[in-house]
């Protein structure tokens, strides 16, 4: 499993709120018990709002989500496709745009989740990979308002393609990658997609209506 997988399987075991031991995060990822205390280190330095300690265990205390109206569409945007361009080039006058656009996510996102745009640097993602999922998010954003069903031809952690039909519900942000929640109607039952992993997201001409044990609020990771 690469460093970047088993960062964001950390992430979905805690988003739970609940308090889980090292050693059981390890036990269930099949890596060493020193190698979580590695991985906990990162996301904390990531900005992921994760507390606790060796010996103790550790928890999510709290949700990265972006309210998607306080930026434009077109801003929200720009932000991670400059912050990608960053990643790659040092035009000093890129870092300034991207700055600046870091300071306005910093205005909207809780205090505790990323202190200042500094903290971005750390990101547990390179930009490379997240910048692979940009181009499907308006259709995925237009398809939550409008409550529209997706098909998805999805590349999972271990390679293997899949196309489903979903529900799309919610998108979060997790450090420098986008996922997306949804009910899918292959496993009937929530998957969580990472946005970068989505080949093709085809919005379908079927919508649908919420129904109970089938909304985000239903949903428990």
């Amino acid at each position: 499993m690469r460093r970047t997988d088993r960062l964001f399987d950390i992430i979905q075991i805690l988003r739970d709120g609940k308090l889980h031991r090292a050693q059981d995060i390890a036990a269930q990822l099949e890596v060493s018990t020193r190698t979580i205390y590695r991985d906990m280190d990162t996301l904390v330095a990531s900005g992921v709002p994760v507390q606790g300690e060796r010996g103790v265990g550790y928890m999510i205390t709290e949700a990265i989500s972006l309210p998607p109206l306080n930026l434009t569409v077109a801003e929200l945007e720009a932000l991670n496709l400059g912050m990608a361009i960053v990643a790659e080039a040092a035009d000093p006058d890129l870092k300034a745009a991207a700055l600046s656009l870091a300071d306005k996510v910093d205005a909207v996102l809780p205090t505790q989740t990323i202190a200042d745009a500094d903290q971005w640097k750390f990101a547990v993602y390179p930009f490379a990979d997240a910048a692979r999922g940009f181009t499907h998010m308006p259709t995925i954003r237009a398809a939550i308002r409008a409550k529209q069903k997706l098909r998805l031809v999805y590349t999972s952690k271990d390679a293997r393609v899949t196309t489903r039909t979903i529900r799309p519900l919610h998108m979060e942000y997790w450090g420098r990658v986008w996922t997306l929640t949804a009910w899918c109607e292959l496993r009937d039952a929530f998957r969580v997609f990472r946005v970068d992993l989505i080949q093709t997201a085809e919005a379908l001409p079927e919508l649908f209506v919420d129904e109970p044990g089938k909304t985000i609020a239903d949903y428990t990771p």
